[in-house]
């Protein structure tokens, strides 16, 4: 029995032995997996190439906000895959209706189809945030818009009976918009804070336009005719006229691209929330 003690006792000062021995090794080993872990969770949310993260700091979190979105809209343009957007042209409207004039002769114009190109030549110039309420407005430029799309007309068009059909094109020169929006945020499934789009608006005016129809389909050149010398001769006026209705059908487009891009950048890739 006394010898049983003794060996019990003798294998129990090795074994307390062998793991003082073994500690640092195994400290080490410890040591290495935690920092491969941190690595690795660094390395998975690793600030994307398209997008420049913002320090909170309200002394430069807009003109950084700034250079950050002109630098997503620069790799845009080239499509990114990693947001699911290959090419943002043209920008698609579905239709946008004007009315002139009162009665059976007034003249009513139908614009279907509307594609635009340029858009995504847009220059953010200034932003004004609020970080607490999620506010921003952005102040943007595009040097020039080309617009191409269907018609349909019918009425009386400077005393000519201007009802027809036929394609529409417009050139929009020194194009500038606000946009205004209150955003949401909520937790993604990865645990991320992500933003929706709360309100959307905006408003825009053009310093330049040139715009007429080609190919009239009943082939009529003094209805063409008449109806290129008042558009031209009358541009800002039409603009007028058709702003409320573009006014909406641009602000659902920017909210949806919107949405689209927000549901794929965490907050954090925008703003340093540290």
């Amino acid at each position: 029995m006394a010898w049983t003690n003794a060996a019990r006792a003798h294998s129990s000062a090795e074994s307390r032995e062998s793991w003082t021995q073994n500690e640092p090794k195994m400290c080490r080993r410890i040591g290495f997996i935690v920092l491969v872990a941190l690595l690795g969770a660094t390395l998975g949310q690793e600030q994307p190439y398209y997008l420049q993260q913002c320090p909170r700091d309200e002394a430069q979190i807009n003109e950084c906000l700034k250079e950050s979105g002109n630098k997503l809209v620069h790799f845009l343009q080239k499509g990114v895959p990693e947001l699911d957007i290959y090419e943002i042209e043209p920008v698609m409207i579905d239709e946008i209706g004007i009315v002139l004039g009162s009665g059976p002769d007034g003249y009513r114009a139908l614009f279907r189809n509307i594609q635009a190109y340029g858009v995504s030549n847009i220059t953010v110039t200034n932003i004004r945030s609020d970080l607490d309420s999620l506010q921003f407005q952005l102040t943007c430029e595009i040097p020039r818009i080309r617009v191409k799309a269907q018609y349909r007309s019918t009425g009386v068009l400077i005393l000519v009976k201007a009802s027809g059909a036929g394609d529409y094109w417009g050139e929009y020169e020194g194009v500038k918009a606000k946009i205004y929006f209150k955003a949401t945020a909520n937790e993604g499934p990865d645990g991320r804070t992500y933003l929706t789009t709360e309100s959307v608006k905006m408003d825009f005016n053009v310093k330049e336009i040139q715009m007429g129809v080609d190919n009239i389909a009943n082939g009529n050149s003094v209805i063409q005719a008449a109806l290129n010398l008042f558009i031209n001769s009358n541009s800002q006026e039409l603009l007028k006229e058709m702003k409320p209705a573009l006014r909406t059908k641009l602000t659902l487009v920017i909210r949806n691209f919107m949405d689209r891009i927000f549901a794929k950048i965490p907050l954090d890739e925008w703003i340093n929330l540290n």
